[in-house]
C-alpha cells in the first residue's frame, strides 16, 4: 500500500476524472502493443519467413497467456497491490518489446509477444481494483467510463499509427516508439496514483464489499474457496459462452480483416481504419447501452442484441468490399459494441454475493483471453494457410455469434 494520502485524511479520494485519464493511459499504451501487428502482418511475414500459420500466433501467443495469467494476477494483486501490480504489467509490456526488438527468429517473435500478453491480462485485471480503491464509490462509474474504453482507443490508434511509422521508420521504430509510450504510462501511473490506506480502500459500495477489498481481506479469502462452485452455475456458464463467441468475432475482425482486405487491394491504413471502426463507435454506444439499461432495470435485451449481431456483422466485413462493408461497421460498432460495458455488469448480477466479485472478475478475464485466442488460432485455421477461405470462415463465424446470442438467451438473469 502507498502512503497515507489526501483522501485517507480528509474521508475523500482522488478524483475520478484524473483517476480514468491515467489509467486510460496505461491502457492504451498495452492495447497498441497489441494491436501492432494485424496492419503489418504481411510484412512481418515476409522479414521473418513465417508463412500464415505460424504469423497467426503473433496475435494467438498474445491472447492465449491470459488463460493462464489472469487467476495468478488476482493473487498477486492481493500480495502486492493492484497499483504495483499494474506498475509491473507495464514493466513487462517493455520486456517483451524488448525481446520482440531482439528477435532473429519467428519463434522468438512469438515468445516476445506472449510476454506482452501477460501484461495485458495483469493490467486489465487490476485495473478495476485501481479504480475502485482509488475513487469515491459514488463516482466509480465516471472513472471506469473512461478507463472502459482503452481498447477501442488504443488497437485504434495502432491500427491507423502502425503502417506510417512502419514505412517511415521500420520494424524496430515501431517497437521502439510503442514501447516509449509504455514507458510513459508507466511514469504516469507511479506519479498520479495514490493508493489509499487499508481503511479506505476496503469501503463498501452501496452496502456491498469492494474487489479490493475482497481481494485483500485474509477472513474473505477461505470463503471464496469454499464457495468457488458458485462461480460455474448454470447461468453463469451461458453467460461466459455468449461472452467468449463474442470476443472470438471481435478478435476475428481485428485480426484478420486488415489482411483480409489489403489482399483485395486496400490500403493499410484504411483496412486498419475499417476493422477498428466498431471500437471507435463503441465510444459512444457503450455509454448509452449503460444508460439504456439503468433505464429499463434490465441488460439482457440489449446483451442479446448486441450479441446477435456481431457473427452477421463479421461476415460482411469478411466477403463484402462496398456498401454493406459499411453497413456492417456501423451495426456492430453501434449495437454490437454497446454490448462491452454491460457485460461486466450483467455478469455481476449473475453471483449470488458480492463477495464472488474478485475472483469472478478473474474467471471473466480468464474466458475473454480464451475466446480472444480463439478468435485468432481458430480462425486462422478457418481462413486456411494463404489466408484466402473468407468465405467459409465468415459462414462459421455468423453461426458462433448466433449460438452465444442462443446461450444469452438462456441465461436467466437476476
Amino acid at each position: 500500500m502507498d502512503g497515507k494520502d489526501d483522501g485517507a485524511r480528509k474521508g475523500t479520494r482522488q478524483n475520478p476524472l484524473a483517476i480514468g485519464l491515467v489509467m486510460l493511459a496505461a491502457g492504451v499504451s498495452v492495447a497498441m502493443i497489441q494491436y501492432k501487428v494485424p496492419t503489418i502482418l504481411s510484412d512481418l511475414m515476409v522479414r521473418f519467413s513465417m508463412d500464415a500459420e505460424a504469423a497467426s500466433w503473433l496475435m494467438s501467443a498474445f491472447t492465449l497467456v491470459g488463460v493462464f495469467v489472469a487467476l495468478p494476477a488476482g493473487l498477486l494483486a492481493q500480495r502486492f497491490g493492484a497499483k504495483n501490480m499494474m506498475v509491473a504489467a507495464l514493466g513487462i509490456a517493455l520486456v517483451g518489446s524488448g525481446i520482440g526488438l531482439a528477435a532473429g527468429t519467428s519463434a522468438m517473435l512469438v515468445a516476445s509477444r506472449a510476454v506482452e500478453g501477460a501484461a495485458l491480462t495483469i493490467l486489465t485485471t487490476c485495473g478495476p481494483l485501481v479504480v475502485r480503491a482509488c475513487v469515491d464509490p459514488g463516482k466509480v462509474g465516471t472513472a471506469m467510463g473512461i478507463w472502459g474504453i482503452w481498447g477501442c482507443v488504443g488497437s485504434t490508434v495502432a491500427a491507423v499509427v502502425t503502417p506510417t511509422v512502419f514505412e517511415t521508420m521500420g520494424f524496430a521504430g515501431v517497437w521502439v516508439a510503442f514501447a516509449a509510450v509504455v514507458a510513459v504510462a508507466a511514469a504516469l501511473v507511479l506519479v498520479a496514483v495514490r493508493m489509499p490506506t487499508a481503511r479506505a480502500a476496503s469501503s463498501s459500495v452501496d452496502g456491498q464489499l469492494s474487489a479490493k477489498s475482497v481481494a485483500e481481506d485474509p477472513v474473505v479469502a477461505p470463503s471464496l474457496r469454499a464457495h468457488g462452485r458458485e462461480l460455474f452455475s448454470r447461468d453463469v456458464l451461458l453467460f461466459f459462452g455468449g461472452f467468449s463467441t463474442f470476443n472470438i468475432c471481435l478478435l476475428a475482425v481485428l485480426a484478420y480483416v486488415p489482411t483480409i482486405l489489403q489482399s483485395q487491394g486496400v490500403d493499410p491504413t484504411l483496412s486498419g481504419l475499417i476493422s477498428t471502426a466498431p471500437m471507435i463507435l463503441s465510444v459512444a454506444s457503450s455509454p448509452l447501452f449503460g444508460v439504456l439499461s439503468d433505464r429499463v432495470g434490465r441488460c439482457k435485451p440489449l446483451l442479446v442484441a448486441a450479441c446477435a449481431v456481431m457473427g452477421p456483422c463479421t461476415f460482411l466485413l469478411y466477403t463484402e468490399t462496398d456498401a454493406l462493408l459499411w453497413t456492417a461497421v456501423a451495426v456492430m460498432g453501434l449495437v454490437g459494441m454497446g454490448g462491452v460495458g454491460l457485460f461486466l455488469s450483467g455478469f455481476v448480477k449473475l453471483l449470488p454475493r458480492p463477495e464472488l466479485a474478485s475472483p469472478g472478475m478473474g474467471v471473466m478475464v480468464m474466458v475473454q483471453g480464451l475466446g480472444q485466442f480463439l478468435g485468432t488460432f481458430l480462425v486462422q485455421m478457418l481462413l486456411g494457410p494463404d489466408l484466402s477461405n473468407v468465405f467459409f470462415a465468415g459462414v462459421v463465424l455468423m453461426g458462433l455469434g448466433l449460438l452465444g446470442t442462443l446461450l444469452l438467451v438462456l441465461c436467466r438473469f437476476r
